[in-house]
């Protein structure tokens, strides 16, 4: 084999190690681009971080592990979730200690979960490979039942990446958002963070080339990067050297905690699935990211069709420039999705919204980045016998949708049903399929089994003293497939 067709193989075998998603396009000798259809196998590793749960002392955090059984992924694998910092002065029993692994799952479609406690619980990270590896998902939720950062906070911990916007962000005075940053490898990332109000960019002399050591988490104040005080905020994290996963912690005083995860990749369309039905108050916060404004048609993708919310049929966003609209109870007592569309010429945004439930002095808080359609699959890892619902919405042609609950952390029998989304519709399963004989915590998996793109979430309520306190995660593909290239595929233009 020539030395070239070599390297070329080797370095997607490396790109498929290191990510858990690798496309390979060769050219077909003819001038065009195209490669011959590539086969879909199962990734053979994938990497997870979470960032450090919070910084009271009353924090509880669970953790709940779970990889789908997958087709040719093998019978063999291994995963464990451990510390993603060390303490230099520890000695070494404490260090031994340290290692010891918070998840250690065994095999896929059966759940595990871990906990912590108290302020100084660490940022995580975790490695998963073999059959272990296609779909592995690591969901974390922390209760924090009074203080000034009160509330449910839930996120999906993510794969490490370069790059990432958060929409929804603010450094107002009764808001404190800190971006938390973690490295997962041995040598040191550097990170730019721009932040853009509603006039655009926000000067700042401490926001650029920050370190992040390796192994290592670090939490940065938004409220510290600018002198300018901005409600409504949109957060580009970008990675100079190395790669981090990066989240950002919303507090506020009155409303609640969580966590605002990453906006899907900009585009002239946009779906935020699962508003929920009782919502009180809702914000929408876009960014046009590149040199053309943006002009969006604003639907809510309701239980009966798509409505346009009265007196917000559309929103205009300047480039570079955040824009932020309140809905108000959009959603009028049933939940809905809201879908943007571009009403001329597609320019590229990114979105989130803020989602309030509750009234008074018992409100609390979440938020609903855009995301990526389920795809093949996805999973919410973290589900109880009560307080869970799934939304699944079809902003175009109907889909035919197939839902798994696993197996419990404890004990439980897997159940799986079939739900039909009509076009232009939310569904909101309340409760979703609970698996027989449930202990523990369980998983929900959703399949796209055939019609129109999906788009999926997971609220999870754990209401305490009367505030309703939950948090909503999205279900965007897994990328549990990687493409590569048959055995037939014609490379000998590589050769050359």
């Amino acid at each position: 084999m020539n030395r070239t067709t070599v390297s070329l193989i080797a370095a997607v075998t490396a790109l498929t190690a290191v990510t858990g998603f690798a496309t390979l396009t060769a050219p077909d000798g003819t001038g065009g681009s195209e490669a011959k259809a590539a086969a879909q196998l199962p990734v053979e590793r994938s990497t997870l971080l979470c960032p450090a749960p919070s910084t009271s002392d009353l924090a509880e955090t669970s953790y709940t592990s779970y990889t789908p059984a997958s087709k040719d992924s093998g019978s063999t694998g291994k995963a464990e979730v451990t510390a993603a910092t060390r303490d230099s002065k520890d000695d070494a029993k404490d260090k031994d200690k340290g290692d010891k692994p918070v998840l250690s799952p065994k095999e896929p479609g059966k759940p595990v979960s871990g906990d912590s406690s108290g302020a100084e619980a660490p940022a995580l990270v975790g490695t998963a490979e073999g059959n272990l590896a296609p779909g592995w998902t690591v969901q974390q939720t922390t209760e924090i039942p009074a203080g000034s950062t009160r509330g449910v906070l839930g996120v999906n911990c993510t794969a490490p990446d370069t790059d990432f916007w958060f929409p929804g962000a603010s450094t107002a005075e009764e808001r404190t958002d800190y971006v938390h940053l973690t490295n997962p490898d041995d040598s040191a990332a550097v990170v730019d963070i721009e932040l853009y109000g509603k006039e655009g960019a926000l000067k700042s002399e401490v926001a650029e080339g920050i370190q992040v050591p390796p192994h290592s988490s670090v939490p940065v104040l938004l409220s510290t990067l600018t002198d300018e005080p901005q409600t409504n905020l949109t957060v580009h994290v970008t990675v100079r050297s190395g790669r981090v996963a990066a989240a950002v912690q919303a507090a506020d005083g009155k409303l609640g905690t969580d966590w605002l995860p990453v906006s899907t990749d900009p585009a002239g369309s946009l779906v935020l699935p699962g508003i929920p039905e009782d919502a009180t108050s809702v914000r929408l916060v876009a960014f046009a990211t590149g040199e053309d404004d943006a002009d969006l048609k604003v639907q809510l993708a309701s239980p009966n069709g798509l409505i346009t919310p009265a007196g917000h049929e559309t929103l205009h966003v300047k480039s570079g420039m955040t824009a932020a609209v309140d809905l108000g109870d959009v959603t009028k007592g049933e939940a809905g999705s809201l879908v943007l569309t571009p009403t001329e010429d597609s320019a590229p945004v990114v979105a989130a919204v803020r989602v309030v439930r509750g009234k008074g002095s018992r409100q609390e808080t979440a938020f609903i980045p855009a995301t990526r359609p389920v795809g093949t699959r996805a999973t919410a890892a973290d589900n109880r016998a009560k307080g869970s619902t799934l939304a699944l919405v079809a902003p175009g042609k109907s889909a035919k949708v197939r839902v798994t609950a696993s197996a419990g952390t404890g004990d439980g029998t897997a159940v799986t049903k079939t739900y039909t989304v009509k076009g232009g519709t939310t569904t909101a399963l309340k409760p979703p399929p609970v698996p027989g004989g449930l202990k523990g915590a369980y998983a929900l998996t959703v399949e796209r089994v055939s019609g129109g793109p999906v788009y999926a979430s997971r609220m999870l309520e754990l209401p305490q003293d009367g505030i309703p306190m939950f948090t909503v995660q999205t279900l965007p593909d897994d990328r549990g497939t990687v493409a590569v290239p048959t055995a037939d595929q014609d490379l000998s233009v590589l050769q050359k």
